[in-house]
């Protein structure tokens, strides 16, 4: 066996999955790569509109894939952090890609323009190598296991006329589990933390406002609350379906002089001061919550909620399997980062087993690799979700304090912009 040729089964085709299969299936022309995903092969993903935040390192991972349709995206060129007032001399960051000699910190694009191209460009890979490579759409998943020196894949039972039929068991070398979902939905792992904190989600449409291309995050009493950039105009290209062009020409209608912007709301659940709000109510609050540099915002979408928790293993690696990405760490979104952890994730597998000739040495060395990166971005994303939840005199004067630290130690800044484009690399 040539020292590359594994059996990797991939479960979820979500947008970490397939930057897995697509990225090992390229380097690792002697392995074979099973995809298996619950959602059928019928259903068009193109249009979900859910906003996704990536890392200028994410960026570059996906324009090497040739998954990446800028016309699709936002870029980000500039990140304003601050704090409501009352805080003592009002501080900020302001983290500008200009200044790193970046054309850009990052993208925002919605979840269907990320993972149309993705599975448009697997399926097309399935096409062309049928022996090695398979898409099982409509296969959930019943569990994952690691036994005997192999990953076993079981499907649950199906049901025929008479009964039901046990479940296929599938075996491969690797089985990696890239299928997460939210916190809410999720069997509690070995870490798991619930902040008691609400995220309300949704679109806006702003007038006026300084600069186009900058996301603002700033900390409020409740909680951090978010605007990320959006397009103005979408192009529909051909993968993306009826209803996906259909959507993406809706998403981005909006008015001559506005500018589309995501929102990302969060607030304490167990005195959650959008929850009974009306939209003109919630428009209303929501309008003092930002610096004026961010305009007037004039129109909101029907806002959604979930739950915030932290819900991650302690090790990415259990014998033959091995979770990444949201399977692996939900985070809370105080810094955006969770997809951009995942797909590192993705990035630094495939780089340790293209040239492994011992599975279990690669996985280890993995396990080593990744904990910094990993480790780091948890503490600070559960640190900052946390503080938000205590109380007692002087916090926000020492979170203002930070911030002002931050914006007047041009090193420390840098460092923390590189951090956040391309992770603990």
């Amino acid at each position: 066996m040539n020292r590359t040729a594994w059996r990797v089964a991939v479960v979820g085709a979500g947008p970490v999955g397939l930057a897995l299969a697509l990225h090992g299936a390229r380097l690792m022309p002697d392995s074979s790569f099973t995809v298996y995903d619950a959602r059928e092969a019928e259903r068009d993903i193109s249009g979900d509109p859910r906003t996704l935040a990536l890392a200028e390192g994410s960026v570059m991972f996906l324009r090497r894939l040739g998954c990446w349709d800028a016309a699709r995206a936002a870029p980000i060129h500039s990140v304003h952090v601050s704090q409501m007032p009352p805080s003592p001399g009002q501080p900020q960051v302001l983290i500008e890609a200009a200044a790193l000699g970046a054309k850009q910190l990052g993208a925002v694009l919605s979840y269907g323009a990320l993972v149309a191209p993705l599975q448009r460009a697997w399926l097309d890979a399935v096409a062309a190598e049928p022996a090695r490579l398979s898409m099982r759409f409509g296969t959930p998943v019943a569990s994952v296991e690691s036994a005997g020196g192999e990953a076993t894949v079981q499907l649950p039972p199906s049901r025929v006329q008479g009964g039901a039929v046990d479940g296929q068991t599938h075996r491969h070398d690797l089985a990696v589990v890239a299928e997460g979902g939210v916190f809410a939905e999720q069997a509690r792992k070995s870490l798991s933390h619930d902040y008691r904190q609400t995220a309300w989600v949704g679109t806006l449409e702003i007038e006026g406002g300084a600069v186009r291309g900058r996301a603002y995050e700033r900390f409020t009493r409740q909680g951090p609350a978010a605007l990320l950039p959006l397009p103005d105009a979408v192009d529909t290209p051909g993968d993306l379906g009826a209803a996906g062009a259909t959507a993406a020409r809706a998403s981005a209608a909006t008015s001559p002089g506005r500018r589309r912007a995501a929102l990302v709301w969060c607030v304490n659940a167990d005195d959650d001061p959008v929850r009974e709000l009306d939209a003109a109510q919630r428009l209303a609050l929501l309008g003092t919550l930002f610096p004026d540099e961010v305009g007037r915002i004039v129109q909101m979408s029907p806002l959604k909620d979930f739950a915030l928790g932290l819900n991650a293993e302690r090790t990415l690696v259990e014998g033959r399997v091995v979770r990444i990405g949201n399977a692996a760490q939900t985070l809370h979104p105080v810094a955006g980062q969770g997809l951009n952890l995942g797909l590192r994730d993705a990035h630094e597998l495939v780089a340790a087993l293209r040239h492994a000739d011992n599975l279990e040495r690669a996985l280890r060395s993995v396990e080593w690799s990744r904990a910094p990166d990993r480790w780091a971005m948890i503490a600070a994303t559960d640190f900052l979700a946390r503080s938000f939840t205590w109380k007692g005199p002087g916090l926000a004067a020492l979170r203002a304090a930070g911030l002002a630290a931050v914006q007047h130690l041009p090193a420390v800044k840098e460092a923390l912009a590189r951090r956040m484009m391309f992770g603990g690399r």
